[in-house]
C-alpha cells in the first residue's frame, strides 16, 4: 500500500500517543515528514466509550489508524487485575475498529502481544501457532483480550472487505517506559532496581523466579519503524510476528542491565516467584521475508534506555 507513504498530509490516528508505542510511532511519523497527525489524550476521548469514539472519527475522519493503544502490565499487574485487563483492552479495540470500519478508513494496524500464543509453544513460535493450546495463567485476561482483536481484524475484513491487519511484538522496551515496579514489565523493572540499588549502596539485587526463563526483547523504535513498513508492505488477513528472533535468559538479561547500571551488584534470585512461561521466542521469518529486519542491539538498546531514564525518572511514576 505505497500510497501511504506517498501521501503525507493524509489523516493519521495513533492510538495511545502518549504511551511508549504510541510515542514512538508518532515520533516516526514526524521524522517521515507526516504532518496530519490526528492525536487524542484520554481526557479529550475516552476510548473505552462507543459514543465518544463515533463522534471523533465522524469529525475527524481519519485515513489511516494505527491502534496501539491498551491496558499493560507486567506479571504482578496482570495477575491482580485480570478484570480490568480484560475489560479496557476490549473495550478499546472494538470501538476502535468498528468505528474505523463505519467511518472508511482505508487500513488499520492493530498491535496486539506474543501473549497471545499457548504457553508451551514450540519455539520459536510461529503464526499458525495461535489458539493451539492453553494460555500463560499469569496474563490469560490480557492475551483473552488480544486474541480477540486479532480475531475482530479478521472479522471485518471477511464481512466488509476491511483492509484490516494485525502484529504481535515481542517484549517491548525503551525511550518512555514503565518503571513502576508494581506495574512494569521485566526490562524496565530490572533497571529500576539496579539503579536505586547503586543509590541506596545496596550489595545486592532480588530477581524475581529462577532466572532461566527466557525471553526475546524489542526496542520500542524498532518497532514504530517495523508498524511503518507494515502498513506499507503487508495486507494478509493473518497476523505477523514482530521480534529480533534471538533471546535470552532473565538472567542473562539481569546481568547485561547490571552491567551497565550497576556493575558492583550481586544478583539474588526469589524462587518463591514465578518465572511465567518457560520461553517466548518469535519466529520472525515472515517478517524478513518482507524485507524488513530489527536493527537496534539489546546491549545498545538498554544504553539509550537508561540514558532516557536518568534524564526522566524525577518525573516518571514511583
Amino acid at each position: 500500500m505505497k500510497e501511504f507513504s506517498q501521501d503525507r498530509s493524509a489523516r493519521i490516528f495513533v492510538t495511545g500517543h502518549r504511551g511508549m508505542v504510541g510515542s514512538a510511532i508518532t515520533r516516526y511519523l514526524k521524522s517521515q515528514g507526516f504532518s496530519n497527525l490526528l492525536l487524542a489524550s484520554r481526557q479529550e476521548l475516552d476510548l473505552k466509550s462507543q459514543a465518544q469514539v463515533n463522534e471523533w472519527f465522524a469529525k475527524n475522519r481519519p485515513e489511516y489508524v494505527f491502534h496501539v493503544a491498551g491496558t499493560v502490565g507486567g506479571i504482578l499487574a496482570n495477575s491482580t487485575r485480570p478484570a480490568e485487563f480484560l475489560y479496557d483492552n476490549i473495550m478499546l479495540q472494538a470501538n476502535v475498529v468498528e468505528a474505523s470500519q463505519k467511518n472508511g478508513v482505508k487500513k488499520l494496524l492493530y498491535l496486539g502481544s506474543s501473549c497471545i500464543y499457548p504457553r508451551d509453544c514450540p519455539q520459536p513460535i510461529k503464526e499458525e501457532y495461535l489458539l493451539t493450546g492453553p494460555l500463560e495463567q499469569t496474563n490469560y485476561a490480557y492475551a483473552l483480550a488480544k486474541i480477540s482483536g486479532v480475531k475482530a481484524c479478521q472479522a471485518y475484513r471477511q464481512q466488509y472487505g476491511s483492509d484490516f491487519i494485525s502484529a504481535m511484538p515481542t517484549n517491548l522496551y525503551g525511550t518512555g517506559d514503565n518503571f513502576d515496579l508494581k506495574n512494569s514489565h521485566v526490562l524496565p523493572a530490572l533497571m529500576r532496581k539496579f539503579h536505586e540499588a547503586k543509590l541506596q549502596g545496596d550489595s545486592h539485587v532480588t530477581i524475581w523466579g529462577t532466572g532461566s526463563a527466557m525471553r526475546e526483547f524489542l526496542h520500542v523504535d524498532d518497532l514504530a519503524a517495523a508498524c511503518f513498513y507494515l502498513m506499507e508492505h503487508y495486507s494478509d488477513p493473518e497476523t505477523i510476528n514482530v521480534g529480533t528472533g534471538e533471546d535470552v535468559t532473565i538472567k542473562q538479561l539481569a546481568m547485561t542491565v547490571g552491567s551497565i547500571v550497576y556493575p558492583e551488584a550481586q544478583l539474588q534470585f526469589d524462587t518463591t516467584k514465578p518465572d511465567g512461561t518457560p520461553r517466548k521466542l518469535l519466529d520472525v521469518s515472515r517478517l524478513a521475508k518482507l524485507g524488513w529486519k530489527a536493527s537496534t542491539s539489546l546491549e545498545d538498546g538498554i544504553r539509550s534506555t537508561y540514558r532516557w531514564f536518568l534524564e526522566n525518572h524525577e518525573t516518571l511514576r514511583t
